[in-house]
């Protein structure tokens, strides 16, 4: 088996489902390596969205619509950065409510980039904190997190920011679990 490097990935979107809604940006960085990043704002696929997504992200269809990536060039882009920073490893993908972000991803590596390199699964942040904490599902919001787990940067909404932040989470969430196996 492959040793594995994870890559926490956050998405901003015009609606809650892929294929209706756009994903209107992605970012990511490598877990223990947050200055090794992608990040990308794509055309929108359809002008369908909801209004509280767009004033959450700040994004406008219109602007995007001249300056955003086809989405095929953004999700082959993205490809080949995972791969290259997987390296000899598996690449496993790390959301904050990775269910959200994974579908996003996911459906955009079908239907653009001929297929999803971190296959068919996602590692949930919000999950595996529950697991490591004992704490009920309605307790694992960013906002619950105990102190020692809190990014060092707080998360925006802009997509890259968003991966960073998790990331630094994530990266403290292991450590912890590592410590308390020793």
């Amino acid at each position: 088996m492959k040793p594995e490097r994870y890559f926490s990935v956050d998405i901003e979107s015009a609606g809650p489902i892929p294929g209706k809604y756009s994903m209107l940006a992605l970012g990511a960085c490598v877990v223990g390596n947050p200055e090794e990043t992608f990040y990308v704002e794509l055309k929108p696929i359809s002008r369908e969205f909801i209004p509280e997504a767009l004033k959450v992200s700040g994004f406008d269809l219109d602007r995007l619509e001249q300056d955003g990536e086809p989405p095929a060039e953004a999700m082959k882009a993205f490809r080949r950065w995972v791969e290259t920073a997987a390296a000899d490893h598996k690449a496993v993908f790390v959301g904050f409510n990775a269910c959200y972000d994974w579908q996003f991803v996911n459906w955009y590596f079908e239907s653009f980039a001929g297929g999803n390199p971190f296959g068919f699964a996602g590692l949930d942040i919000k999950s595996y904190f529950m697991g490591f904490s004992g704490r009920l599902w309605s307790e694992t919001t960013s906002s619950q997190l105990p102190q020692e787990f809190q990014p060092e940067t707080p998360q925006t909404h802009n997509a890259l920011d968003d991966a960073r932040a998790q990331a630094s989470i994530f990266e403290k969430l292991l450590l912890a679990g590592r410590i308390k196996r020793s």
